[in-house]
């Protein structure tokens, strides 16, 4: 697709009837002027970070080939250089609301958003808009200074301070626009939103979402199984170029100014491998087989025999053996064996569950978390309550391969200590997997409530989470399916029995859809330093868009559920429901 193709199907979208007499409407409506309009053109070769060009006039028309001619003079330019600028992605918004505001009072604004690059607002420092940037410059580029969770909950806010950085701002106009540096943040600027288009290699047009936290991504009409499942092929395959030739992963970047992560978690290299395995169970690709035993060779040579019954998982890095890394390299191994029918592995996995019956305190069915490494003294007794569920899932998984009976009672021990602590409270998603295997050989009534509670008691808290928490659809699908197994095996229970389900699958919906805001789509890619090391991969965006192999990992293992049991969930939930959830403002508002 060539840009003069793709710019001039923008150009037809954004000035068609209904897209530009709404934005005139909507723009007179919030600012009350009709004879001032502000676009912006942003292009993206995919290696580096978006080029975005401004235009302004008394018309959309006027104001889109105003920013047109800028981009093209760009790209003339390129052309007679030595690297012609060969643009993939193209991305337009169309100003629909501005206010001019003190600079400080961005700090409201910072505390109101409440999470790390959660402010949508893009900046100008006149009213003018002659120095503006997009919501997705001034995030893609640390140009504001946000507040940390901490600093907020405990209101240590500087409300007379400015939090434009000079210093992000000048290096990113200097390295992209080759401009002059700005001497200081004036004390008022221009606060605005806009509503979007993206075209990409597609060559379809497709309509960005213009407030709240899914600001900048692409609209869909429904979230479905086979859309999801399109989005975790692309994620596990991008898992897989990251296994360099050792069998290691690349473990990760901070994609703003693409500093990778250079420290390394083995039992997250675990974990990680999950993913892989169910990638190989959606397209069979014998070509994924050499990659996997890489990366599974990588992982055993992490592991160490404590004497001739029990094994551990040692973190080198940090000389320790920690319960979770045991329970991972479990739960690993025998998807491992069980996508490829294969038994080799069972000696390993019977020695590293030994290791976690060594660490199971038997007076309460609880466990002791991290053991120093070499000599495996007790280092800590707790450290974090996810290697609970883990230990536990991964016990369960033990008996099914073995059948030692001894797994299962260690297994059942611990959910009595969950069931007597109220593990509800942490709205854990390895609790979940742990009940969901426990079940499998114990139709206790007790332990069948007490997953469906697990996800229950939490709905409302995980429906209104403002942020991408990848666990959450983890521990919401394996309840559903723990509870579905309840009603098919005809659990005794009233609880059960009487339980409307469409609330739980409304917030599983939800969350997928929700979850769509941690998918590095090209037209939030395009805005980071190096957009193709990235796209297709999912992030934190509250922790300046991490991407990680664990952090990939999660949101696979819920969409990969997810996917597979979508019709099922489906038949719970109407199309007004679904409708519902996407009658969001039609164009950009600034409420400030």
């Amino acid at each position: 697709m060539s840009t003069h193709s793709a710019l001039n199907k923008l150009k037809k979208h954004i000035l068609s009837d209904e897209v530009a007499n709404e934005t005139a409407a909507e723009l007179l409506r919030r600012t009350g002027r009709d004879d001032f309009f502000v676009v912006f053109l942003s292009v993206c070769d995919k290696k580096e970070r978006a080029r975005v060009f401004r235009g302004s006039g008394k018309s959309i028309s006027s104001a889109l080939e105003c920013a047109e001619d800028n981009l093209y003079t760009f790209l003339k330019k390129a052309e007679k250089g030595k690297n012609p600028y060969a643009a993939a992605w193209f991305k337009a918004d169309v100003v629909t609301s501005y206010k001019e505001i003190p600079t400080t009072s961005i700090n409201n604004l910072l505390v109101e958003s409440k999470w790390i690059n959660f402010m949508r607002f893009g900046i100008s420092l006149d009213p003018d808009f002659e120095n503006a940037f997009i919501e997705a410059e001034i995030n893609g580029n640390k140009i504001v200074s946000y507040y940390t969770e901490k600093e907020i909950a405990s209101r240590s806010i500087d409300f007379s301070s400015n939090r434009i950085s000079l210093e992000n701002l000048n290096n990113y106009i200097k390295k992209y626009y080759e401009a002059e540096p700005f001497e200081s943040i004036p004390e008022k600027v221009t606060i605005f939103t806009a509503i979007s288009f993206f075209c990409g290699e597609d060559n379809a047009i497709h309509e960005l979402y213009s407030d709240s936290v899914d600001y900048g991504r692409r609209r869909l009409d429904e979230v479905s199984g086979e859309e999801i499942r399109r989005i975790i092929v692309g994620a596990s395959e991008y898992l897989v170029k990251q296994i360099n030739e050792d069998g290691k992963f690349t473990y990760g970047y901070f994609p703003v100014f693409h500093n990778e992560l250079k420290s390394y978690n083995i039992l997250r290299h675990a974990s990680t491998m999950w993913s892989l395995i169910n990638l190989y169970r959606m397209n069979g690709d014998g070509r994924l087989i050499p990659k996997l035993e890489s990366a599974l060779k990588y992982m055993m040579s992490y592991i160490e025999q404590k004497d001739a019954n029990s094994s551990f998982l040692v973190e080198r890095s940090s000389n320790e053996v920690k319960l979770g890394g045991n329970s991972v390299a479990i739960i690993m191994l025998t998807e491992y064996m069980d996508v490829f029918e294969s038994d080799d592995y069972i000696d390993c996995v019977r020695k590293l569950a030994n290791g976690i019956l060594d660490l199971q305190v038997k007076e309460t069915g609880g466990f002791n978390h991290v053991l120093e490494y070499p000599g495996f003294a007790l280092k800590e007794s707790f450290r974090t309550v996810y290697y609970d569920g883990e230990a536990t899932f991964a016990l369960a998984r033990a008996f099914t391969l073995t059948g030692d009976a001894r797994f299962l009672d260690g297994a059942k021990s611990a959910v009595e200590f969950f069931i007597a602590r109220n593990y509800i409270k942490h709205r854990d998603h390895w609790v979940a997997y742990a009940l969901f295997e426990v079940t499998k050989h114990v139709e206790d009534v007790r332990f069948y409530e007490f997953a469906l509670q697990n996800a229950d008691r939490n709905l409302t808290v995980i429906y209104h989470r403002e942020t991408s928490f990848h666990t959450f659809l983890e521990m919401l699908m394996v309840s559903w399916r723990t509870y579905k197994r309840a009603i098919q095996n005809g659990i005794d229970s009233d609880e059960i029995k009487n339980y409307d389900p469409t609330k739980l699958a409304q917030t599983i919906y939800y969350r997928a859809r929700h979850m769509l805001n941690g998918y590095f789509y090209p037209e939030y890619a395009m805005y980071m330093k190096c957009p193709e090391k990235i796209v297709g991969s999912f992030m934190v965006r509250h922790h300046n868009y991490r991407v990680r192999i664990d952090d990939i990992q999660h949101f696979i293992g819920g969409y990969y559920l997810y996917s597979i049991n979508y019709d099922e969930i489906r038949q719970h939930l109407t199309d007004e429901f679904i409708k519902g959830l996407d009658r969001t403002q039609a164009v950009g508002e600034v409420h400030a």
